[in-house]
C-alpha cells in the first residue's frame, strides 16, 4: 500500500475508495487525482487533503495503479491524453460498461482490471465485481483486491459479460432499494403514519432484513415463507403482488438494465 495510486476523475466513487485507502492507513500525499470540476476539487482537499490537478501531465508517471473513475461518455478522450504518462502502471476501471477491450486499446497497456462497485462504498458497505485481463498477475489481483477491499466486500468474475449482468444487480440495485422505501413510505403516510414514522420503519426493516438473510444464510424465499402466514397480513400483500406481477416486472426491470450496460459498451467503446 505504499505504491502511488493516480485517479482519473475525482467523483463520488473516486472519493469513496480515497477514503477507503486512507482509513487502511495509505497516505494522502502517495495519491494523485485528476478532476477539472471546482466542485469535486474543493471536496477532495476538504475531505482528504488532497489537490486535484485539472489536466493530466507528467506527475502521472509515478502512479503503478491508475484508477478509472470516469462517465462512459468521456473514457476515451481522457485515456488518449493520459495514456502516455501510465504505460508502466496497473489499471482499474470502475466506469460502466466500458469493455476492457476498448480500455487496453485507448490506454496501449494489458494489465486492464475493470469493477463494477455500487455507491454503499460511499461508507464501506459497497460489493464490487472484478474481472482482470489475462495479462494482469496474480500479484496485480491482489493488489486490487486490498484497494478495493477498503470499500466493502469484493468478487472476481470468470468472465467479462457477467459484469453487465452485475451492474444491473447490484451496480443499479441501490436504486431499486430506495425506490420501494419510496412506496413503503408514501403507503405508510397514506395509512396515517407520518412521512418521517413511514420512512423510519421502511429503512429499519430494509437493514433488518439484510442481515438477517446475512446471518441465516437461508434462500430468500425461504425466509419469505417464514413471515408469510396463509390467510396473513403478509399473505395478503404478496398475494396482491403476485397478481400484479410485481416480480416478473421487476425482473424485466433488472434486464433493461443488463441490455442498457451491453448498450454503453457498443456506443462509448468504439475505436
Amino acid at each position: 500500500m505504499s505504491k502511488r495510486i493516480a485517479f482519473i476523475g475525482g467523483g463520488n466513487m473516486a472519493s469513496a475508495i480515497i477514503g477507503g485507502l486512507i482509513s487502511q492507513g495509505f497516505t494522502a500525499p502517495n495519491i494523485d487525482v485528476v478532476e477539472p470540476f471546482p466542485e469535486a476539487q474543493d471536496k477532495l482537499k476538504s475531505l482528504y487533503g488532497i489537490v486535484a490537478q485539472a489536466q493530466p501531465g507528467a506527475f502521472l508517471t509515478q502512479a503503478a495503479l491508475v484508477i478509472w473513475a470516469v462517465k462512459p461518455q468521456t473514457f476515451k478522450e481522457a485515456a488518449l491524453q493520459v495514456r502516455f504518462h501510465t504505460k508502466n502502471a496497473l489499471h482499474l476501471s470502475v466506469a460502466a460498461g466500458i469493455r476492457s477491450d476498448s480500455i487496453a486499446r485507448w490506454l496501449g497497456s494489458e494489465r486492464v482490471v475493470r469493477a463494477m462497485p455500487n455507491t454503499p462504498a460511499l461508507i464501506g458497505k459497497g460489493i464490487t465485481a472484478l474481472f482482470a485481463r489475462p495479462a494482469v498477475t496474480t500479484e496485480d489481483r491482489d493488489w486490487v483486491s486490498q484497494v478495493i477491499s477498503s470499500t466493502g466486500e469484493f468478487l472476481w468474475m470468470d468472465q467479462e459479460p457477467q459484469l453487465d449482468a452485475v451492474t444491473a444487480l447490484s451496480g443499479s440495485g441501490p436504486a431499486y432499494m430506495f425506490y420501494f422505501m419510496e412506496a413503503m413510505t408514501e403507503a405508510g403516510a397514506d395509512m396515517g403514519l407520518t412521512r418521517e414514522q413511514a420512512y423510519r420503519l421502511a429503512m429499519a426493516t430494509f437493514i433488518g432484513a439484510g442481515e438477517l438473510a446475512r446471518s441465516s444464510g437461508e434462500p430468500p424465499e425461504i425466509l419469505r415463507q417464514r413471515v408469510t402466514s396463509k390467510g396473513g397480513t403478509t399473505y395478503a400483500a404478496i398475494s396482491s403482488m403476485e397478481d400484479d406481477h410485481v416480480k416478473t416486472q421487476f425482473i424485466r426491470a433488472m434486464h433493461a438494465a443488463n441490455r442498457r450496460a451491453k448498450e454503453l459498451g457498443d456506443e462509448f467503446g468504439g475505436s
